[in-house]
């Protein structure tokens, strides 16, 4: 049972994605018309790449469990999970344009984000600090808060 579920979808990989496709459709064709099949394979295998990274990425799935906070990207290959028990606090965030999409290690800590500028961060009794982009974030915040005020 989830206390909260919420799917973001990856705006920008969406966007990118596609005028990636259609600039390689079109090298793709006039390389064929050339008849060099090496670049046609090199290019054939970008877009293949392209293909996974959009299926991999394509959006960010939160729920909130009494016991976590499960993430998931894209089909859910790629996953995180925080017990509720080590998280100590959480507030409302902006992350700045630079850091980006996916997952990565910015200056504060980690973030995991698909789309926007709006996070949640949660900080582990460890001191660790984690970003969860969202779409939602006052509606995220007031799930994690509920489940905290659970434990205590």
């Amino acid at each position: 049972m989830y206390l909260y579920e919420h799917t973001q979808p990856g705006e920008y990989i969406r966007v990118i994605l596609g005028l990636c496709l259609f600039f390689f459709g079109i090298i793709f064709v006039l390389m064929l018309a050339s008849g060099d099949t090496g670049a046609v394979i090199a290019l054939a295998s970008i877009i293949v790449m392209l293909a996974v990274i959009f299926i991999l990425f394509h959006s960010l799935t939160v729920r909130i469990s009494p016991s976590d906070i499960s993430l998931s990207f894209g089909i859910g290959l790629i996953r995180k999970n925080f017990s509720i028990a080590d998280i100590c606090s959480v507030k409302v965030v902006r992350n700045r344009w630079y850091n980006g999409f996916g997952i990565k290690k910015i200056r504060s800590g980690w973030l995991y984000n698909v789309s926007g500028l709006d996070a949640i961060e949660i900080q582990l009794k460890n001191e660790r600090k984690y970003r969860i982009g969202t779409d939602q974030p006052k509606e995220l915040l007031v799930a994690v808060e509920s489940v905290l005020k659970g434990q205590n």
